[in-house]
């Protein structure tokens, strides 16, 4: 197996609005985020570090770096997943996130899971 296969992560994010939480008369907009990460590769890699990029639609951008997520720096086995819940305020109805995950391998070997641009958007904004 190719070394590509090896250190493999494979991250899905499910999003979601919290009407609760916002004010969007104060362009307050609060989302909540679920973020699945499985451990596609052959061998066990620990979450160290995090780096999120928040975009708004008035292009604000802030960037976000920490060590692990929630508090927790999870290793994970061949195969294992992991989950986590988090969420982000933007003074838009619409905003983009994209980043990564900072993974060491149980030999040593330091690598990055990147987590694809996905859309935070208050329901009936965009079509």
């Amino acid at each position: 197996m190719g070394e590509s296969r090896k250190y493999d992560i494979t991250v899905t994010v499910q999003t979601q609005f919290l009407a609760d939480q916002s004010d969007e008369d104060a362009n307050r907009h609060v989302f909540a985020y679920h973020i699945s990460i499985v451990n596609t590769g052959t061998v066990a890699a620990q979450l160290l570090t995090r780096h999120w990029v928040i975009t708004e639609a008035d292009g604000k951008v802030q960037e976000v770096r920490g060590q692990g997520v929630v508090g927790e720096q999870p290793s994970l086995q061949p195969g294992q997943a992991y989950g986590y819940t988090s969420g982000v305020a933007l003074s838009s109805p619409v905003g983009t996130m994209h980043g990564s995950y900072q993974f060491r391998a149980e030999d040593g070997e330091c690598f990055d899971a990147v987590v694809d641009q996905f859309v935070l958007s208050v329901p009936r904004v965009l079509h």
